[in-house]
Parts: structure tokens; C-alpha cells; sequence
């Protein structure tokens, strides 16, 4: 009986074994390509019996094909639903208020000159305002409409639900696109659910979604961005998985940047987190040098690749677009005004080109701000306000407008008459020349004097002959930069000059500072002893010749010389792209100075003051930029608590003492590598910008500290361990929920701006002294 138990029990052990093998061949089998199992077919294996089954594997082989290019289509229900939610919240009466709401103004600006092809100048990236500017395209929109002050109402032919639509749809796609960032972090889908109702419920994001500005679509391809390199992480290098979604994240966080240059913030985060990961890699010992260096080259070539031709791409179309000169174009140089219809060119057509004795010039500013050199009648002042001495000779500045006193004779030392002769003596690299000013007919001069606002600099001054110890010293010799493009002939408009003055060696220089009154607040010219820098640079702008020695018919030429009618110069591409970003990045347009509802980084995290974007002129109805209190507050909190908490268990595990375990701190760390160091990077900046700064700067770096919040949310959850603790904490959470939708439905009459309050209404809603609402006491 013994024996028989044994033998059955070695038969069930047999069988199992058996059973196990299969399942293993089974697993393995589908595991392989099918390729792989094709070759397998032609070679087959035999049954018990060494029967051969090829048929029968090859009829498996075809299931598993079917099996394998079969295409799956998941609806996330849940997501959907958050989607359709924040749809309705977003998209409410989208149409009104039918007024110019706050940035509407600029942002409008910018849609009617897209679709008058209308060269216009801003400092951020045009995608997101291609993307309205397109759907008011495609609704018939004329540009037509002048975006004049904020509360102009609309009119008729504005299409202003589809001008609004773009910003509404990225407002909308934000709520899922965090739902499903956070599943990809490994996170709950009731944290997820969690996060995303946070943002949904939140008033600021709600205000910025509804609106013609840029800040939704700068945060749905950041997110976006962030997801997709989540992804990407997730698939067998070199996978088509692999390259899809790395491709998808850099094209997406291109993006972000093309929306706004803050969107850089965004993609140094995808860039550290790809970081992180082939640091984490290069302790795996599986892997060769050559693996990991061929693998980093590929991210690097696919993350310069990608984002190139995008943003390139976005500003192939603007600057094909806008071919028309427009009330920009004057802070462009005078080549990239030329190279646009009308405008400059209706000045420059037909204008000799090479610079000989004889030439009237406006010599102008060529980087930074617009102007050109300019004189006038009036004098230095004896005393300066510092009480140091002048020359008292005849004023030079910078005028930034167009004026009869630009005008310069350009002159040979040795030639005593101004006319220009047959054929021209043009002025080449290297020539000492004199420039005498068109209508005062006095030489341009510097020496030894200290200039007025830079001490450090001489003055520049038209030389006046006073009959004192200080001789003219009216010499300049003429360097052409860019003399290995255009020659060594100094060419209208082409040539980038800079004029040495002989006697000192000092460049011609616009410091950029403004005179006082006697100087009318122009601009201050003087000779620097540093040559080589970026205000030293002058072009011809207007260019004409000199044909009467007569100086009053000399002088009436130059006054009708203001308009002449022009055709275009040829540009490239690649010449306006260099120069646009130059201006971009180095031109200071923010005109906004001392604005009463900016605000200071710090007084960001509690918002401490919101922003006035509309009120109605017959009723308190207004908007204003203001989050929900308790979420901004509660996520402050939570990033203080991560900090003590990673400070806490970094101490910790110091001293060996692990209070979590390897799962909750590897989850713990990786949603802090994505969502508090993202906090810092679009925060921190902010404390070295000099620009006026307004609560809307602060919407991407909130934007990870709600998620970092959720994320929170989960981690304390799972550091109860009681269940009587859990229990309460989730009835805590929902309560805590409930509050946050209650506060989001209490101020949305500051989001929509439809309602009419009373003047009780407004100071109801001032929970915080320092939030500054517009009331009309008569209502």
C-alpha cells in the first residue's frame, strides 16, 4: 500500500512537472516573434508517438498572428468623464463677457495682424497665438477689429467663442492629461482622480482656460511632454514604443517652448528625467559602455532632431506670414524692415547703395533700442547737473524718431565741397572720413570731456568754434563688420559699421541713458574705449546724394527727402530667424512698470494678491484672476511636508533606520523627481527676473505642487496602519474635497464675469485684506 501511495504520489509529481513544462513552452512560444516561430514551423517537432505536426503548428502560427497585429482601443472612462467635466466648466458662456479681457488685449492684437500677414514684434514664441489665429481663419475672421483698451466691447464680426475655443480645449485637456501622468508615476487611480479634480476645481486655471491667453496650451505640452518621457522609459530600447514616445515628449515640450520661453523650465525637467534614467542604467552591469553610449547618443540626436525642426518650422511659418511691414517693424534693423512690403521700403527704393563723399545719411542705432543719430541747434549746458564743466558745444543724441535733423553729410578731409562727384568716391573699410550734420552744417566731434551721464565716456558733440584752446577733432575711420558678406564697400542699409574716432580710438556708442531736460530726454551719444560691443554697431538707413553746394537748397532737399517711395530688399530666412530671437532675447519690452497688481515669487504660494481682468462698466460683474484658497494653501503645505519628510528619511537611512520599505521609497523619491524638483525648476527662476512679474507666472509651478499634493494624499495613506486611521483620513480627504468644490463654486462668479454683484457680494468674497477688488460704489 505504501509503495502504491509513493508511486501515485511520483505520478502526480510527474504530471505536475509535465504540466509546468508545458506552460513554460507555451509562454516561451508566445513570447517569440514571428519570425522566430516560422522557422520553427519548418522544422517542427514530433509528438509522443513522433508523429509530425507541422500543420497543426502552423495553424497555431496563424492564430498567434491575428493575435499579434491585433489593434486594441482602451476608453478610460474616468477619463473621459474628467474630460467632459472640465469641458462644461471651461467652455460655460464661453462667448461672454462679450468685452476685451485683460491680456485679450496684446494676444488680439496679435490674431488680427496673423491674418493681415502684419509683421508684429513680442517677446515670446508665436505657436499658441498661430493656433487661435488658424480657427479664426477658418471661421472667416478679417483682422479688422481694433484691440484698443481693455473693456471695449466686441463687435459682431468678432468671432469670439472660436477665438476663445483654443485656450478652452487646452484648459480641458490639462484634467485628464494629469489623471493620466499620475497613473504612469504608479500611483492609485483614486490619486489620480484626486489630482485631477484639484486642477478641474481650481479657480485660477479655470479663469486662464476661458480666455485669449497662453498660458493652458504652455501647460497641456508640458504635461503632456512629461508624460510621454514617463512613458518612453517604460519600453525596450530601441522598441518602436522607445522611439515613438521620446520623439513624442521632445516634440511636445518644443512646444511648451514655442508657446512661451518659460517653457524651457519644462524642458530641462524631460531632460533631467531622461537624466535620471541613464544615470539609474549605468549601474546595471549587464550593459556594455558601447550599449549605454549608443543608447545616450540616440536620445541626444532624437532630443536635438525633433525639437529643431519644430521650432524652426514655427518660425518659418510666422515669418512667411507676416510679409507686410506693421507698427512693430521700427524695432527691427533697418535690412529686416527693408525686406517687408511697404514700410521702410517705401523709404529705401531706389537709394544708391554705396556710401561715397557726398552722401546724406541717417545713421542708425543697429541693436537694441531704434534711433538714429541726431544734432540740433541747442548746446551742452555750461554746467552739467553734477556741476562738472562741458564743452558747451552743440548737442548729439539719440532721437528715436524719424526727424530732419538725422541727416548727415558724409565727407572726404581733403574735399572742401560736399557734392558727389562722377563717378562716386566711395568710402571703403578702413577710410578716415568727416560727418557733418545737414542742417546745422557743423562736424561731428569728441574729445577730452566727460560725457553727461556716462563720466566714464567721452563726450560727443558737433564742433563749434569758439575760438578757444579746443580744436575740432572731427576725424572717424569707418570699420565695416560684416565686410565678408557684403565687401569692403560701405553699403546702404547691408553694412554694419563702426566708427573709431581717430584722435582717441574710441567707438561711437549709444549708452542707452536719457538726458535730462535740456537734452529734451533723448538719448546719450559718447566715444567708449571698449570697442567691441553690440551698441557699437551703426547702419545707413536712408541714403541719398548730395547735389547742391548751396547749403539752403542743400536743406530743403534733406527736408523732402523723408519719403521716397521703395521696393523691398531681399532677406533670408535664416538672417530675420538670427535676428528675431537677437531681439527676442535682448530687446526690453516690458513697458509695465510699478503696475498695481503685480506681485512678488513669494507672495505666490499664499496667493496674496490676484489680478483685476475685467470689470463692467454698469456693475460690479468682474474677473479676477484668483485660485482656489484652500487648494493653493493645502499644497503648501504639502511641499513643506515632502521637504521635512525627505529630509527625515535621507537622515534615516543614514543611520540604517528604514521606516518604509524599498517600494513605498522608490515610489516616494520617483514623484518627487517629477513633481517637486519640476515645482523648483518653474519656480525658483523667478527670484532673479528683473521684468514686472503677476500671479499668472506662478500657474505651471502650482501646477506640479497639485500634483506633488495627490501624490502626498496617497504616501500618508499608506503610512497608517491602523484601519481605523484610514478610514478617517478618507472620510478627511472627502470632506476635504467637498470644501475645495464648495470654495470653487463660491467664486466662480469671479471666473465667468457674468454676474452682477452688489457692493456686499464683493467684500463678502475679500477673504484676504490684501486682495484688491474693483468696486463702483454706486451699484
Amino acid at each position: 500500500m505504501e509503495t502504491k501511495s509513493k508511486a501515485k504520489e511520483k505520478y502526480k509529481l510527474n504530471q505536475c512537472k509535465a504540466d509546468n513544462d508545458e506552460v513554460k513552452s507555451k509562454l516561451t512560444f508566445e513570447k517569440k516573434s514571428i519570425e522566430d516561430i516560422n522557422e520553427d514551423a519548418k522544422h517542427t517537432s514530433a509528438n509522443k508517438n513522433g508523429i509530425v505536426y507541422s500543420e497543426t503548428l502552423k495553424m497555431e502560427t496563424k492564430e498567434l498572428k491575428k493575435k499579434y497585429f491585433q489593434l486594441r482601443l482602451d476608453v478610460d472612462m474616468v477619463s473621459m468623464t474628467l474630460f467632459i467635466i472640465a469641458v462644461l466648466t471651461r467652455m460655460y458662456r464661453l462667448d461672454e463677457p462679450k468685452n476685451i479681457v485683460f491680456d485679450e488685449l496684446h494676444y488680439g492684437k496679435y490674431i488680427s495682424l496673423y491674418l493681415k500677414n502684419t509683421f508684429f514684434f513680442d517677446v515670446h514664441p508665436p505657436l499658441g497665438k498661430q493656433l487661435v489665429a488658424a480657427v479664426a481663419f477658418l471661421t472667416g475672421y478679417d483682422g479688422k477689429f481694433k484691440f484698443d483698451r481693455i473693456g471695449s466691447s466686441y463687435t459682431e464680426n468678432v468671432p469670439l467663442l472660436a477665438l476663445r475655443l483654443v485656450p478652452a480645449l487646452f484648459g480641458s485637456l490639462l484634467i485628464p492629461t494629469a489623471y493620466h501622468l499620475m497613473f504612469e508615476l504608479g500611483l492609485s487611480q483614486w490619486t489620480a482622480i484626486l489630482a485631477a479634480l484639484l486642477l478641474l476645481f481650481d479657480n485660477a486655471m479655470l479663469t486662464q482656460s476661458r480666455f485669449i491667453l497662453m498660458e493652458t496650451p504652455l501647460l497641456f505640452f508640458a504635461l503632456f511632454g512629461i508624460l510621454c518621457i514617463l512613458k518612453y522609459r517604460r519600453w525596450r530600447v530601441y522598441s518602436f514604443g522607445w522611439f515613438l514616445w521620446l520623439a513624442l515628449g521632445c516634440a511636445s515640450l518644443t512646444c511648451a517652448l514655442s508657446v512661451k520661453y518659460v517653457g524651457f523650465y519644462s524642458c530641462a525637467l524631460g531632460a533631467t528625467i531622461i537624466a535620471f534614467d541613464l544615470w539609474r542604467k549605468m549601474a546595471d552591469t549587464t550593459r556594455s559602455d558601447r550599449q549605454l553610449s549608443r543608447e545616450f547618443f540616440t536620445i541626444l540626436m532624437i532630443g536635438l532632431t525633433v525639437p529643431t525642426f519644430i521650432y524652426v518650422g514655427v518660425f518659418y511659418v510666422h515669418l512667411e506670414t507676416l510679409h507686410k511691414a506693421g507698427p512693430h517693424d521700427s524695432i527691427m534693423t533697418s535690412a529686416f524692415q527693408a525686406s517687408l512690403e511697404g514700410g521702410l521700403a517705401s523709404i529705401t527704393k531706389g537709394q544708391p547703395l554705396y556710401i561715397s563723399h557726398g552722401s546724406q545719411v541717417t545713421l542708425r542705432h543697429t541693436h537694441g533700442r531704434t534711433c538714429w543719430l541726431h544734432s540740433h541747434q541747442h548746446v551742452y549746458p555750461v554746467r552739467y547737473n553734477d556741476k562738472r564743466g562741458s564743452s558747451h558745444q552743440q548737442q548729439v543724441s539719440c532721437y528715436s524718431f524719424k526727424d530732419v535733423n538725422n541727416w548727415w553729410i558724409v565727407k572726404r578731409p581733403d574735399k572742401n565741397d560736399l557734392v558727389v562727384e562722377q563717378p562716386a568716391d566711395i568710402i571703403k573699410h578702413g577710410d578716415v572720413v568727416q560727418f557733418v550734420h545737414g542742417i546745422t552744417s557743423r562736424a561731428l566731434n569728441a574729445h577730452d570731456v566727460a560725457a553727461p551721464m556716462s563720466p566714464q565716456c567721452q563726450e560727443v558733440s558737433c564742433y563749434i568754434d569758439y575760438n578757444v584752446s579746443m580744436p575740432a577733432q572731427n576725424m572717424w575711420k569707418v570699420e565695416i563688420l560684416n565686410r565678408d558678406q557684403y565687401g569692403d564697400t560701405w553699403n546702404t542699409i547691408q553694412s554694419l559699421v563702426r566708427l573709431i574716432h581717430v584722435n582717441s580710438g574710441q567707438a561711437l556708442k549709444f549708452t542707452g541713458k536719457q538726458l535730462p531736460d535740456w537734452g529734451f530726454h533723448q538719448h546719450e551719444v559718447v566715444t567708449d574705449r571698449i570697442i567691441i560691443q553690440d551698441d557699437t554697431v551703426w547702419n545707413v538707413e536712408e541714403h541719398r546724394y548730395t547735389k547742391s553746394e548751396d547749403q539752403k537748397e542743400r536743406e530743403r532737399d534733406l527736408v523732402n527727402a523723408e519719403m521716397i517711395p521703395t521696393a523691398a530688399t531681399q532677406l533670408s530666412f535664416w538672417d530675420k530667424f538670427y535676428e528675431l530671437h537677437y531681439k527676442m532675447i535682448f530687446s526690453n519690452t516690458d513697458g509695465v512698470q510699478n503696475h498695481m497688481y503685480s506681485s512678488e515669487p513669494l507672495e505666490w504660494p499664499l496667493m496674496s494678491r490676484g489680478i483685476a481682468y475685467y470689470v463692467s462698466q454698469t456693475s460690479n460683474a468682474q474677473i479676477h484672476l484668483l485660485g482656489n484658497i484652500i487648494v493653493w494653501f493645502s499644497a503648501t503645505f504639502s511641499l513643506a511636508l515632502y521637504s521635512a519628510l525627505l529630509v527625515f528619511y535621507l537622515l534615516r537611512r543614514r543611520r540604517h533606520c528604514f521606516d518604509i520599505d524599498e517600494t513605498q521609497w522608490s515610489s516616494f523619491l520617483l514623484f518627487g523627481e517629477v513633481f517637486f524638483l519640476g515645482y523648483l525648476i518653474h519656480y525658483v527662476p523667478y527670484f532673479f527676473v528683473e521684468r514686472t512679474l503677476f500671479l499668472h507666472h506662478y500657474l505651471p509651478a502650482f501646477t506640479f505642487k497639485v500634483l506633488l499634493t495627490a501624490a502626498m494624499a496617497e504616501h500618508v495613506f499608506h503610512l497608517l496602519k491602523q484601519k481605523w486611521l484610514k478610514y478617517s483620513f478618507i472620510i478627511g480627504i472627502l470632506t476635504w474635497v467637498c470644501c475645495v468644490a464648495f470654495v470653487f463654486k463660491k467664486f466662480t462668479v469671479l471666473s465667468y464675469g457674468v454676474t452682477d454683484l452688489s457692493t456686499d457680494d464683493i467684500l463678502k468674497l475679500r477673504w484676504r485684506d490684501t486682495w484688491d477688488f474693483i468696486v463702483h460704489k454706486n451699484t
